[in-house]
């Protein structure tokens, strides 16, 4: 982790070139910049203008309705762990709410899929709100983020040294959730966490927001500024590692924790947390780990079962079933602050 004092910017237009040398050639900046920040611009991604303006339309429609229409959806009705989110049911590692709402979309799974009926936790068919054109705005979105998520995997494979198909297989009905976040206007929430720090806990996350707040957290205990940036009109989208990548490699890519803050205008933010299917486990792969000593570090558990677990400390609909002893953690569940710099942080706060 260096001590830098902004993102990287690459162009991953040569991810999608016939060529092997032009998608090695990006390949080699996604892992450098996996190393040496975890976080890091993306443009030439192909994600059309006209897609994303849907998606804000349909998003701005949403969050207009009263709390009681859209509290009818709630995240905690029936199975599946999505729709609404309100102001405060989220919890992260401040103890303190965060102050924003959400819709969860997720990958759609009809009631027959085989992991479905095998009960996984986060997969399911999706809550969809009675509005005209939302479901088809957000569908058509989904698609193309979930897509350009693909061909990044790819690339993440080419740059830990793996063929570029190695991960395909482990993506077929994942728990890659889409959020449509809105921060409502507050001048005051100027030393009020959006969202408290935190790392993602997928493998990465592809983030769209139209307004600054993000921080980032750099190798001096630092928080470094991650505004919105667009280049020839084109909006980049920010990339950050999540924790199952941090496993994979044993710590050479750090999943960077990061925070919202400073939300001093209206800000709409729309991160796609790309996974593996339930099932997956995630381990060092052996070039990163030859002797198998840094295995120890990351119990054996599923990056569902790790997604899940993060989700049942986080939300307290979750946490109060959990208390009530209604549900239970996952064998091997870590708590939400071990992977990224969060002894780096703390030692910030003591400086």
């Amino acid at each position: 982790m260096t001590h830098f004092e902004a993102l990287p910017i690459i162009d991953i237009s040569g991810l999608f070139s016939t060529d092997m040398g032009d998608r090695q050639a990006v390949a080699d900046e996604l892992g450098r910049a996996a190393r040496e920040v975890g976080f890091f611009y993306i443009r030439g991604h192909g994600i059309s203008s006209e897609r994303i303006a849907g998606l804000r339309a349909a998003a701005e429609s949403l969050f207009a309705h009263d709390l009681d229409w859209k509290m009818r959806n709630h995240i905690g009705l029936g199975r599946g762990h999505k729709g609404f989110v309100p102001e405060g049911e989220e919890i992260y590692g401040t103890g303190k709410p965060d102050h924003k709402e959400a819709w969860d979309i997720g990958f759609e799974a009809a009631d027959d899929h085989p992991f479905v009926r095998a009960g996984q936790p986060l997969i399911g068919g999706n809550k969809w709100p009675e509005m005209p054109g939302f479901r088809e705005a957000v569908s058509a979105y989904y698609a193309d983020i979930f897509a350009l998520g693909r061909t990044l995997f790819q690339g993440f494979a080419l740059a830990l040294g793996q063929d570029e198909h190695a991960f395909d297989g482990f993506v077929t009905c994942p728990p890659s959730k889409l959020r449509l976040i809105h921060y409502p206007v507050d001048p005051s929430a100027e030393d009020a966490p959006g969202i408290g720090a935190h790392t993602d806990y997928e493998c990465f996350t592809l983030l769209l927001a139209d307004q600054p707040g993000l921080e980032v957290l750099n190798g001096e205990g630092r928080w470094i500024d991650a505004p919105p940036v667009t280049i020839d009109g084109e909006e980049l989208y920010v990339i950050n590692v999540g924790d199952m990548l941090e496993v994979m490699t044993a710590g050479q890519f750090v999943a960077t924790t990061h925070r919202v803050r400073k939300v001093r205008e209206e800000r709409y933010s729309f991160p796609l947390f790309f996974a593996c299917d339930y099932a997956t486990k995630i381990r060092p792969l052996p070039e990163f780990d030859p002797t198998g000593e840094k295995a120890a570090q990351y119990p054996d558990i599923t990056i569902g079962d790790h997604m899940w677990s993060m989700a049942l400390q986080t939300y307290r609909y979750l946490r109060a079933k959990v208390a009530a002893g209604e549900l239970a953690l996952p064998e091997n569940a870590r708590a939400t602050n071990t992977f990224g710099q969060f002894k780096t942080l703390a030692e910030a706060d003591q400086a």
